[in-house]
């Protein structure tokens, strides 16, 4: 992506954080239903290209494409989660996140639209059974289901559950990590790290439920500040993103000292700038145990000598 259109995307994304909304790529899946991604993870949309094998690829996925030289592999995502596909995926979404390139086959691509985050829902429960949406929203009374693609890959290609290499932390006056994620699979890899450094935490699934939890704490004589040595949060979340969260405890007097580390899948350029826009902390990119681990143990030491 060239300097230009990198730091075009930058502003878009900040204006709209800035209105706590969400720019959306729709797609269809071979059926009426309306998807969707943040359009932040997405590089280009292209024609379905021929595919190549690779061996070393796990069964998932259905090979690789040539794009611009570089090697992508390829999911079918109407199979990845089980929705039935009434006709060929014609289209592949070419996306960035986590650090890695990957496409995702397609039937069909609709428009890119802007929606408030506020209207946006979590998902249906569905009890123990595995999903891939982070949310449920409606454009022109058009139901639009947003894939949680991060899910859809880590159960592709799951990361290994490694052994952070950082001493448990002993001392950090008994505080726990508020976790702020509406990602199953997000939390459960922060509680694992968090587990591994013998710190508890409370874990919530969008940035209005963090911030009502919070203002609760404050309502009842709690201080918010000695209970939680840090937030750790998602940005892209149902109901209140975690930009539009952080501003709001910076605008808070009884919250503004929390320290607030985004934990993002977005590309790092992006979030440098959120950063210092929204007057959080730090950022750490998903899903980097050894780097979440430093960032904590970092963080925690810290309040420990406080």
């Amino acid at each position: 992506m060239q300097r230009n259109q990198l730091l075009d995307r930058i502003d878009q994304r900040i204006r709209l954080a800035g209105h706590n909304r969400l720019a959306l790529l729709l797609f269809r899946l071979g059926g009426r239903q309306l998807f969707g991604v943040n359009v932040f993870k997405v590089q280009e949309v292209l024609p379905r290209p021929a595919l190549f094998t690779m061996p070393q690829l796990p069964a998932g996925f259905l090979g690789a494409a040539d794009i611009r030289g570089r090697s992508v592999p390829v999911l079918d995502l109407a199979s990845a989660i089980g929705q039935p596909a009434d006709g060929p995926a014609n289209y592949l979404v070419v996306t960035e996140f986590n650090r890695s390139v990957q496409g995702f086959l397609v039937s069909a691509v609709d428009r890119i639209v802007n929606v408030a985050v506020e209207d946006v829902q979590p998902p249906p429960e569905l009890g123990n059974d595995p999903h891939y949406l982070t949310g449920v929203t409606r454009y022109h009374d058009e139901l639009i289901q947003l894939v949680d693609v991060e899910s859809v890959l880590a159960e592709a290609l799951p990361p290994p559950a490694s052994k952070v290499r950082v001493a448990p932390i002993a001392h950090a006056g008994n505080r726990e990590v508020l976790v702020v994620d509406d990602s199953r699979v997000a939390r459960n890899q922060i509680r694992h790290v968090l587990d591994q450094l013998g710190l508890g935490c409370t874990q919530l699934s969008d940035g209005k439920q963090a911030l009502d939890h919070l203002k609760q704490m404050v309502a009842s004589g709690q201080d918010p500040v000695q209970r939680y040595g840090m937030v750790i949060s998602d940005i892209e979340m149902p109901a209140m993103d975690g930009y539009t969260l952080t501003s709001e405890i910076r605008r808070d007097p009884a919250l503004s000292g929390l320290y607030v580390l985004l934990h993002t899948s977005l590309s790092g350029v992006f979030n440098h700038a959120m950063v210092d826009r929204v007057g959080a902390d730090d950022f750490v990119p998903k899903y980097s145990q050894q780097e979440l681990a430093d960032r904590i143990t970092s963080r925690l030491a810290e309040v420990s000598r406080n």
